[in-house]
């Protein structure tokens, strides 16, 4: 697990190299970050490096790779949720989007494009990313991406005593009830919305 500071030279490298176009070199992270110590530098170059995040080429100068040297980093964008009625569940890999630091630590994290106006009173549109943790388990009145039978739908989470109900952001919609044992799960708790201007 890294630590607040490693996250933040990660972000860092990877903002630089999508700037410039090339990695920063130890003494430019260490001058960003107020390290005077280019050994200060490596040890948290050292911790990105054995969680994963970077590879160092030698002695090359701007020889940090990210995620191995394929460029790749992000959450994945899997695929596509309703906001309306419930769709069929169909997991593709449809790109990445950059948390930059949002929403903590990207592991555990997908993405799905919404489709449909059910959520739009929590400030959920159509078009829009919804950030969400893998998890199963989720509270009273969290967002959650949740499948019923093979259908996966983004709504509040408002279990009963008999049932479960998947409550909508719109007076235009009823909630769906999920009665006692009827085939359900939690896909995850939706931790945050991206939204792209002029789409």
């Amino acid at each position: 697990m890294l630590n607040e500071r490693a996250r933040e030279i990660l972000a860092f490298i990877r903002r630089f190299k999508n700037e410039k176009g090339f990695p920063p070199t130890i003494r430019e992270i260490g001058s960003e970050f107020t390290i005077n110590s280019t050994n200060g530098v490596r040890y948290y170059l050292n911790l990105l490096e054995k969680d994963g995040h970077i590879v160092r080429r030698g002695k090359i100068s701007r020889g940090i790779e990210l995620d191995g040297g394929d460029g790749a980093s992000g959450i994945p964008i899997l695929g596509r949720v309703a906001a309306g009625q419930p769709i069929h569940a169909e997991q593709t890999f449809d790109g990445m989007i950059e948390p930059n630091q949002l929403f903590g630590d990207p592991k555990g994290l997908f993405a799905l494009r919404v489709r449909g106006d059910s959520m739009i009173e929590a400030g959920v549109m159509a078009g829009d990313y919804v950030i969400v943790r893998n998890q199963e388990r989720a509270e009273p009145g969290e967002m959650v991406v949740a499948l019923v039978g093979e259908e996966a739908t983004v709504k509040y989470y408002r279990p009963r005593a008999d049932r479960i109900d998947l409550e909508p952001a719109n007076p235009g919609y009823q909630p769906i009830v999920v009665e006692r044992g009827a085939d359900f799960r939690i896909l995850g708790v939706v931790k945050g919305v991206v939204r792209t201007v002029g789409r």
